[in-house]
């Protein structure tokens, strides 16, 4: 026992110091009595979960510290491209990683960058547990108590941390989502296990179904959300056409405001899908997926089937990524084409370009029943950017510019065809597009352009709309796009 409380004190002492000088958080630590108390207690169930594998103090002293360490580099470098520190969230996406390595900066497993220190921390931790005697009893029951008592008391530790009466306690040192105070104020680990804790306890309200006005909608209504796409004139690049497009065509046009740069590109798509704001969603706002799994009321593809369309989704990817197949059945999409109906498009760098794309989304329409809700997600744009991505283009932003301009290429062809198709019908139809994020380049640090992105609303087979500009944010346009499922045209504005 003395060991071992000797090796877990020296442990909590070098993480916290750790934390303090090198730390990801942006303001002082606090070392205020209870913070430092949950500090030291995020610390510790981290030794513990790896003392349970070994039973030797002072190698699960170790770990621990290098755990804390790893989550401290990695947090620095994901702040410094997507401006946030490391997230509860972004370990459910990590078996996404060998899935679809090419779309993570992290190298292969059996890249020598990552082999060669897995492979030596590996062949040291097999010499240490070899040399570090066990403080497990040596008698047969105890023993046996041991090996399954800790497990199991962190095991139901886990369970109840969602469940009163733990989860009140947590309730209370962790009240709202506030993730750059409570790194600086508890730490790292302490804020990934409290905010895990509360965003799977959950119990944030629900609204209901929004009551939309009588009367018949556009036939068509197609909603692309663009990936990473700002005006490449924001990033020294030349015009593009597409932005003349919507100054000019579209009824309404404007800055977006989204809820992150660079990636989770969720935020976003639930933002627009359900209209719902991120606040509204307290701990799950930084992945909604994982705290709701699509199960919306609000959503506009349930909004739509109610009113008779057929709902369909469109995205040239594999149908796990992000578990989007099964997140947007909830959704309310009774159709899905992805990724396999894609195998022969053409690809532009590593993706199905955003012309074939849109190519085939006006081949969808025109080949499918009216009334229609068609959402669809690009994918050319999806970083990373590097070298190799596109013959002769090696610079991240001279290959954004280049994929960029495609997106303009797509946004035009829709333009053009959608306004065909609704002359030659004699339908209404409606077509929004919207960028989910700013792209995570070198030369767009996060915070870029007030974390805007670009977005318009274009109306087909009726009096043409003078153009205005509005400014709003993600879950403003989810509800400014109910108005075209079931409104006049006068009705289609943004509703906050």
């Amino acid at each position: 026992m003395t060991t071992f409380l000797i090796a877990t004190g020296l442990a909590l002492a070098v993480c916290l110091a750790l934390e303090v000088l090198v730390g990801d958080a942006i303001t002082r630590a606090s070392l205020a009595p209870r913070d430092l108390g949950l500090r030291l207690t995020g610390y510790l169930l981290i030794l513990l979960f790896w003392f349970e594998f070994s039973w030797r103090p002072w190698l699960a002293g170790l770990t621990c510290v290098i755990t804390v360490a790893i989550l401290i580099v990695v947090s620095r470098a994901k702040r410094s491209v997507i401006g946030e520190p490391l997230l509860f969230s972004d370990f459910a996406l990590l078996p996404q990683v060998p899935r679809h390595p090419q779309l993570y900066y992290i190298p292969p497993l059996w890249d020598p960058r990552i082999s060669v220190p897995v492979l030596l921390t590996l062949a040291a931790t097999v010499l240490w547990y070899r040399t570090e005697p066990s403080v497990l009893p040596d008698s047969t029951l105890p023993r046996i108590l041991a090996l399954l008592g800790l497990p199991l008391l962190l095991w139901l530790m886990v369970k109840a941390a969602p469940r009163p009466p733990l989860s009140r306690l947590i309730a209370r040192w962790f009240p709202s989502p506030d993730l750059e105070a409570d790194v600086a104020r508890v730490g790292l680990p302490a804020s990934l296990l409290g905010y895990t804790a509360r965003a799977l306890a959950g119990g944030e309200p629900v609204p209901e179904a929004p009551t939309l006005p009588p009367g018949p909608g556009d036939d068509v209504v197609v909603v692309v959300q663009l990936e990473s796409f700002i005006d490449p004139e924001r990033l020294g690049g030349a015009a593009l056409p597409a932005m003349e497009l919507f100054r000019t065509r579209a009824a309404q046009y404007g800055r977006l405001q989204v809820p992150a740069h660079g990636a989770y590109t969720m935020r976003s798509e639930h933002a627009v899908l359900t209209g719902r704001p991120s606040e509204s969603l307290g701990f799950g706002r930084y992945d909604p997926y994982t705290s709701r799994s699509g199960d919306e009321p609000t959503s506009l593809a349930r909004l739509a089937r109610a009113r008779g369309y057929a709902t369909l989704f469109l995205h040239p990817f594999h149908r796990d990524f992000f578990r989007r197949a099964k997140i947007m059945e909830a959704f309310g999409f009774a159709d899905l084409v992805m990724g396999e109906a894609f195998a022969e498009a053409p690809r532009v760098g590593p993706y199905v370009g955003d012309v074939a794309l849109g190519e085939r989304l006006l081949a969808e329409v025109r080949a499918r029943p009216t009334p229609l809700f068609l959402f669809c997600v690009t994918m050319e744009n999806h970083g990373p950017w590097k070298p190799g991505r596109l013959p002769g283009l090696d610079d991240p932003q001279a290959q954004y510019l280049h994929h960029v301009a495609n997106t303009g290429r797509m946004v035009e062809a829709l333009v053009a065809g959608l306004d065909a198709l609704a002359r030659e019908r004699r339908q209404t139809m409606t077509l929004c597009v919207f960028g989910d994020h700013a792209p995570s380049l070198p030369t767009c640090k996060p915070g870029f352009g007030g974390r805007t992105t670009e977005y318009a609303l274009f109306r087909f087979g009726r009096a043409s709309d003078t153009p205005r500009r509005v400014d709003i944010p993600a879950d403003a346009l989810g509800r400014a796009l109910r108005g075209a499922l079931a409104a006049a045209p006068a009705d289609m504005s943004v509703r906050t």
